[in-house]
């Protein structure tokens, strides 16, 4: 194999204590966080048991408003552009069930969006009486930017995509997408919980007006962490559909005022300690920088692709012009969870993907439950010919 050396992947090991304890092929699930993160969470606890949490809370207001601008320097936006909260999906959920939606309204979506994305629009449609439309994939199996021009009319009331699915390493087209939403005056809700830390983000390049983020996955943050990015003009549209005393003040016995910034989208009560947890590994990754990040692991991914397809019996999934971190594949011979159980003898993390996950994909495709590797920059090119070589004697 060719080696990659774009980054310091014997400092970027030394620095994640859990490199030498497993290969860890599970960054879609849930990164190994570097010892920044993990010392910035238990050092904030142990100061909290000291001295109170509200009191550790007054004393770290600074350091608070520094995680608001470090995510919005992620993904090229304004600290008031930003929400923090507690996971993508609450993130994605604060804004969609905001939008206004009556009988015929039209919501536009990728054949490989996320369950939890989809679930929500089938319970609004039934509420409501909107229609969700799943948009055609072009011949390399992202979204095809055509038929999504064709369905545009003033009955479309939302577009909206998973930057990469659950599924694979498809990376779906943002940035054309983000074009025909602003053209078109549609608003264009992005899920980027499986791209945020391994590609680089630009909200301005997308043209998304809302950008849901999870810490756990790719940026290697603590788990019950995320942000949301929140564009004014759409934060000037919408009232959220839950509010509390920290996302509105209440002005009068029968007033109340909501916050003009991405806060209105926050609840007061929240974890102190990961949120700057979360910060630190936002910090860690920029410091890395997100163009390197995103070289090392597109590369890595790409190698790992060229090796199992190499095995007989093998069939890797992944479809797409542009990939990412993310690998999936079957063996004829044996069933994925097999797979991974084996894997698991072998501490080799990997996860299965399962067509519950995203049906639209898994029917269209008659996709079988698949392993999904997820590589990231401080994996190495042996741990990939480890995985392939346990991969082969299954097969």
């Amino acid at each position: 194999m060719t080696r990659i050396q774009e980054l310091d992947v014997e400092r970027a090991r030394a620095e994640t204590p859990g490199c030498a304890e497993v290969v860890h092929l599970n960054n879609a699930g849930s990164s190994l966080p570097p010892s920044r993160v993990t010392d910035t969470v238990v050092d904030y606890l142990r100061e909290e048991a000291l001295i109170g949490g509200y009191e550790q809370a007054a004393a770290t207001v600074d350091r608070l408003q520094g995680v608001y601008a470090s995510a919005a320097r992620l993904v090229g936006a304004r600290p008031d552009d930003i929400a923090l909260t507690d996971n993508a999906t609450r993130s994605w959920q604060a804004v969609f069930y905001a939008l206004p939606f009556t009988a015929g309204d039209r919501i536009l979506t990728a054949k490989s969006e996320y369950a939890s994305n989809v679930i929500s629009f089938l319970q609004t449609a039934k509420r409501t009486g909107a229609v969700v439309e799943v948009v055609d994939d072009d011949e390399s199996g992202q979204l095809d930017i055509k038929d999504l021009k064709r369905r545009i009319d003033g009955d479309v009331k939302l577009i909206a995509v998973s930057h990469v699915p659950t599924q694979g390493g498809l990376v779906n087209p943002a940035e054309e997408i983000g074009a025909v939403a602003r053209e078109a005056g549609i608003p264009f809700l992005l899920d980027a919980c499986q791209s945020a830390g391994q590609i680089d983000l630009d909200v301005t390049r997308l043209n998304c007006d809302a950008l849901s983020v999870t810490g756990r996955k790719y940026l290697r943050g603590p788990r019950g962490t995320g942000f949301l990015y929140a564009h004014p003009r759409l934060r000037e549209r919408l009232e959220p559909a839950m509010l509390d005393l920290h996302s509105a003040a209440w002005t009068a016995p029968e007033t109340y005022e909501v916050d003009s910034t991405a806060k209105m989208f926050e609840v007061w009560e929240r974890d102190h300690a990961a949120v700057h947890g979360l910060g630190a590994a936002i910090d860690y990754a920029l410091d890395w920088g997100m163009p390197a990040i995103e070289a090392r692991v597109a590369a890595l991914a790409a190698q790992l692709r060229d090796a199992l397809r190499g095995i007989p019996g093998v069939q890797v999934h992944d479809q797409g012009e542009r990939k990412c971190g993310i690998v999936t594949f079957s063996v004829a011979k044996t069933p994925s969870q097999e797979v991974k159980q084996h894997l698991a003898t072998k501490k080799i993390n990997v996860s299965v993907a399962e067509a519950t996950s995203a049906q639209f994909d898994f029917a269209a495709r008659g996709l079988p439950s698949m392993v999904r590797s997820s590589v990231h920059y401080f994996n190495t090119e042996d741990e990939i010919a480890l995985l392939v070589g346990e991969v082969e004697k299954l097969a």
